[in-house]
């Protein structure tokens, strides 16, 4: 019975936690659509890879990851700031990767919709994003 509850209980928060993070991608203009989740054979790491949507000037306010990103820019163009690091920007076709816990943003700065495709390798059971500090 105990076990149940700490079960249920984890859930609950789990859920809140993917809650606030779609309400918070949906009020800064980004949807992101989670195509893969997979374990590694390296224990304790998993494979992510999400399609992330930006409207017209959207931005992803810096966070951070628990593992690498490689983003790779589907569609439209992205500026990304890495953290110490002048802005870069990127069109369809190009890619960039992004250190483990290097705090980074991103931002549609096309006429457009813009999108990527974000790889992850991270630790497994970590938040995905965490907001930086």
């Amino acid at each position: 019975m105990k076990t149940t509850r700490i079960i249920a209980a984890a859930l609950l928060i789990a859920g809140g936690g993917l809650t606030l993070h779609a309400a918070q991608a949906q009020q800064t203009g980004i949807r992101r659509t989670d195509l893969v989740q997979h374990d590694l054979v390296v224990p304790g790491r998993e494979a992510v890879q999400v399609r992330v949507d930006f409207a017209p000037g959207a931005i992803a306010p810096p966070h951070t990851h628990p593992g690498e990103e490689i983003a790779h820019v589907l569609e439209g163009t992205v500026e990304y700031q890495l953290e110490g690091q002048a802005p870069v920007t990127l069109k369809a076709g190009d890619s960039l990767f992004i250190p483990a816990g290097t705090a980074h943003s991103a931002k549609n700065v096309g006429t457009g919709n813009a999108a990527e495709l974000a790889t992850y390798v991270v630790e497994k059971g970590a938040p995905l994003v965490v907001p930086a500090r």
